[in-house]
């Protein structure tokens, strides 16, 4: 591999541009947001989708403090010298990120919020000395800036700076709003969320009717349009994942995909990296996770065997799945395992929803993990069925989100079955009962969610499951005798000891045939004999397994 400047975690434009970065170029941007000349437009990506970027490429371009020209040399924009006469640099530019306000409680955020504009006015302090600017201004502007101030003040505070910087530059004023909606998600998840909401659309009224204003773009995860944020605002055009124009300027086309792994010399991942962080399908783009592709290429540079992991396991809240998973319960399992086996299903899709009603309705839920990323909409090709109105077709984009889910139903598995009763079962198992075993076997299958295709991995991981976390030690896979025993259970105060050799069988006609199988390797392997000195009773069960049907039989 090339050796090249893969910028993984910088989202600064100039940066990026100053540093040597290698930088896919997303310049066509600016040109389609003028061209549409719209008042107000967000953008609704999910996370890690390069919005951040997005919105440093515009605040460097417009901004009328700074020169840009060399920034952008090179760069599609720059073919374009009369659009770029007219605005590049040209223009007062407020621009704030809401994407670090966080907090357990509501005081907690709203001080992060408070820091946050104190520190975008400190960007402006040069206002101060502003002729055009009354000295009643310029107080009110101190004491925002000093952190000061009545909240009320604080809930115009944008708008109030457009104000000031129309006045000084005697120009509108271009305004960037990046992550305007985490600090509601991160109320809503910790109980402040109608306090947070209400600061929000007070800050938000920068965008209606405010005649200082040439235009404004605001980025987010979820449009929340009912939340009447935006309500009033005029000329106001929403870009979301289902009705897009600009989807080819978040995330990697499969061009810019193609050109950057040939200039880094490592064609031959092409398929590797399609299968794992491609499958998105954006309006009428199909597309990859920028984040992801750009965080395995930095790890091929460090090490060229390196396989593809999850990068979002770390960084984005996958505790949408779990919560998900807990809510809906048994009504959406079979739902997941059609999407975890790679299958579709049809779902209502609403794009404007409000995080308090996240998880009022299954709808709703499927709205979600669809618009967050975690779903996308299934090509033609992918699902060749009618679709009523208003319904999509959703499956998982690809590999890494797949293994995502499947560690989330891991672990919901393992947490479940900890609460469930298992004393009938665990009673059965020390009393030789087969026919009890099979029966509370097959009770706790069929509350499990199934993945991987029952593959063996599958019933071997609900076998040690079920019987983790009771006061018992289990041991999987632990070499005995002459071979490997699937699952040994050890009640050591009692001196007893369960052995488990599982099976799986395609046909359910084989279920009797696959236990009779699996004594006689307990058998013919000698797994009983390491513990005829130290255990009182042996235990030797066969089990076989059929989709979410298993049989036990009693050596």
């Amino acid at each position: 591999m090339k050796d090249m400047n893969i910028p993984v975690g910088v989202s600064d434009f100039e940066k990026i541009r100053n540093g040597g970065f290698y930088y896919i170029d997303k310049s066509g941007l600016i040109t389609r947001i003028l061209k549409e000349k719209a008042e107000v437009t967000l953008i609704a990506r999910p996370r890690r989708f390069g919005k951040t970027l997005g919105m440093s490429m515009l605040e460097s371009f417009f901004d009328i403090r700074k020169d840009s020209r060399k920034l952008f040399d090179g760069l599609e924009i720059a073919e374009n010298q009369a659009l770029c006469d007219e605005w590049m640099n040209q223009y007062p530019t407020v621009s704030i990120s809401f994407r670090q306000i966080d907090g357990l409680n509501f005081m907690d955020a709203y001080r992060q919020l408070v820091y946050e504009i104190a520190l975008l006015y400190q960007k402006h302090t040069y206002l101060l000395d502003s002729q055009a600017i009354s000295n009643q201004e310029k107080s009110l502007f101190q004491q925002i800036s000093d952190r000061k101030t009545e909240k009320t003040d604080v809930m115009r505070s944008i708008q109030f700076l457009t104000l000031l910087l129309n006045k000084h530059y005697n120009k509108k004023v271009i305004l960037l709003i990046d992550e305007y909606d985490v600090p509601i998600a991160k109320a809503n998840n910790n109980g402040y969320y109608n306090e947070m909401l209400d600061v929000m659309k007070g800050l938000m009224q920068a965008l209606k009717d405010n005649q200082a204003l040439q235009f404004a773009v605001v980025t987010g995860c979820l449009k929340i349009a009912k939340e009447s944020i935006f309500t009033g605002t005029n000329n106001f055009v929403s870009d979301t994942i289902t009705n897009s124009r600009l989807s080819e300027y978040f995330g990697f086309v499969q061009s810019e995909v193609d050109q950057l792994l040939k200039d880094a010399d490592l064609t031959e991942q092409a398929d590797n990296i399609k299968k794992w962080y491609d499958g998105y399908h954006f309006g009428d783009f199909d597309v990859y996770c920028p984040w992801d592709v750009m965080n395995y290429m930095l790890e091929l540079q460090r090490d060229p065997k390196a396989k593809p992991i999850s990068y979002w396991k770390n960084t984005s809240d996958n505790a949408i799945i779990r919560s998900f998973i807990d809510y809906a319960g048994s009504t959406i399992t079979k739902k997941l395992e059609t999407l975890m086996a790679g299958g579709c299903i049809v779902e209502r899709v609403d794009e404007n929803l409000t995080y308090d009603y996240l998880h009022s309705s299954e709808d709703n839920l499927w709205s979600t993990l669809y618009l967050t990323g975690y779903l996308t909409k299934a090509r033609e090709e992918d699902y060749q069925g009618e679709l009523p109105d208003g319904m999509v077709a959703l499956m998982i984009p690809n590999a890494e989100i797949k293994e995502i889910f499947e560690t989330t139903v891991i672990k919901w598995f393992d947490d479940s079955t900890k609460k469930w009763n298992r004393n009938a079962l665990f009673d059965a198992v020390w009393n030789g009962d087969s026919e009890g075993i099979t029966k509370e076997m097959n009770a706790l299958l069929r509350r499990t969610i199934s993945y991987h295709d029952y593959r063996e991995d599958f019933y071997h991981a609900f076998l040690a499951g079920i019987f983790t976390g009771a006061g018992y030690m289990v041991d999987s896979n632990k070499e005995h005798g002459e071979g490997r025993s699937d699952v040994v259970v050890y009640d050591s105060i009692n001196a007893r000891v369960a052995i488990f050799e599982a099976k799986y069988t395609k046909t359910l006609g084989n279920l009797e045939s696959e236990c009779e199988t699996a004594l006689q390797q307990i058998d013919d392997r000698m797994y009983a004999k390491e513990y005829e000195d130290d255990y009182d009773q042996i235990l030797c069960y066969g089990i076989s397994f059929f989709k979410k049907r298993c049989m036990v039989k009693k050596k």
